[in-house]
Formats: structure tokens, sequence, C-alpha cells
């Protein structure tokens, strides 16, 4: 019996040149930066990240206006140059990851009134069918009801059945 060569795209076949001992790159998640950005876009709206930036700016402010004079690393003379560039810096790293958060929630949002939509349409078609089968069972009983059956000419028939059913039996039985 031989044997078939290996098919490198085969599913018992290891993917690559490494085989099964080489290090797997890890695949970066194409969702992991669009979480991330979410992630700062939900926390810098929160009172927390308002108070921590607060107190940093007035912590910031009291160290340089009244600490040590040699420690101190910006100048009220020239209106805190620094914590001004660093608000700066912040700040435009800050609306770009927001607009892209809010971009990502315009896709879900977008894809939920696209979900929305077939299920309201699957619901509109389901009404529609049972508004016909409902049609449908009204017409069968108007027929039922034209052709005058009711109660009483239901057990007549029934009467006239069982006595059929009888008369066999007693032509058998009799000798």
């Amino acid at each position: 019996m031989a044997r078939q060569p290996r098919n490198s795209a085969s599913l018992d076949a290891p993917r690559g040149r490494g085989g099964m001992l080489a290090p797997r790159t890890p695949q970066p998640s194409r969702d992991r930066f669009g979480r991330f950005t979410e992630w700062i876009a939900r926390n810098m709206g929160t009172p927390a990240f308002l108070l921590g930036l607060s107190v940093f700016c007035v912590s910031w402010i009291l160290w340089n206006t009244f600490g040590p004079v040699f420690l101190r690393f910006d100048s009220q003379e020239f209106g805190f140059t620094v914590l001004t560039l660093v608000l700066s810096l912040q700040a435009s790293y800050a609306a770009p990851l927001i607009l892209l958060a809010q971009n990502r929630q315009d896709d879900r949002d977008r894809v939920q009134i696209e979900q929305d939509r077939q299920r309201a349409e699957r619901n509109l078609a389901d009404t529609e069918y049972l508004a016909r089968e409902i049609v449908a069972l009204r017409m069968a009983v108007r027929d039922m009801s034209d052709g005058v059956l009711t109660k009483d000419t239901l057990r007549s028939e029934l009467k006239a059945l069982l006595k059929e059913l009888d008369q066999p039996e007693r032509e058998a039985s009799a000798p």
C-alpha cells in the first residue's frame, strides 16, 4: 500500500515552516484597539475622571506655587506652560479616541437598526399570514352555517347512522 504525500493544506499538518514547536506570534485582535477607545471614552466622561484631573491640576499648581523653589518644574511666571502643554496633549489624544468610539457605536447602532427592521418585516409577514388564516377560518365557519349544520340536524344524522349500524347486528343475531 503506497502512502500518499502529505498535503500541506490538510488539517492534520501544522501551518507554517516551523512545525508544532515553532513559536506562535499572537495575532492582535482587530477589535482590541476599538475596545480600548471605548474604554477611554467611557472613563473620560465619569465624575471620577473629572475629579482626578481636577486634583492633578490643583496639585500641580500648588506644588509649582508653594513647593521648594529648586524642585519646581513649571513656572507660575509663565502661566504654567508645561501644565497647559500636558492638558493640550491629553485633549489632542482624547478627542480622536472619543470620535473612534462614537464611530464604533454608530456601526453597532446601524447593525441593530437593520436587525430591528428585519424583525419587523418578519413580524409583519407573520401577522399577515395569521390574518389570512383567520379570514379562511371565518369563511369556513360561514360555509358551515350556510349548509344549516346545527346541533339538531347533526343529532338527527348521528341517530340515523346509529340505527343503520344497529340493523346489521339485529339481522345477524336473528335466527
